[in-house]
């Protein structure tokens, strides 16, 4: 199991990553494409680095938009997993 991150750290980390915002025990950020494909091919490109590291985020689709929201689930809150998972898709977007 990966330790949870204080909340010192937890901020350090997220001034790293641009456009994110923590909310509660979570990671999100909001991506926006010309169009549905676009929206999807996004949501396709995520899927190999986060089996990789068999962490998975939780995404909400609208039409255009994709919601990307990242916590460790059986730690109970935000870890290095999710920092480092969220560098990796802010380079996909």
């Amino acid at each position: 199991m990966v330790d949870l991150l204080s909340s010192t750290e937890i901020e350090e980390r997220a001034k790293q990553l641009e456009g994110w915002s923590v909310e509660g025990k979570k990671l999100e950020l909001t991506f926006t494409f010309p169009g549905f494909v676009e929206a999807i091919a996004f949501v396709n490109k995520i899927v190999e680095p986060a089996e990789a590291v068999q962490h998975h985020p939780d995404l909400a689709i609208s039409y255009n938009k994709v919601t990307v929201s990242l916590t460790t689930h059986d730690a109970g809150g935000l870890t290095t997993k999710d920092f480092d998972l969220a560098q990796t898709i802010s380079k996909l977007g």
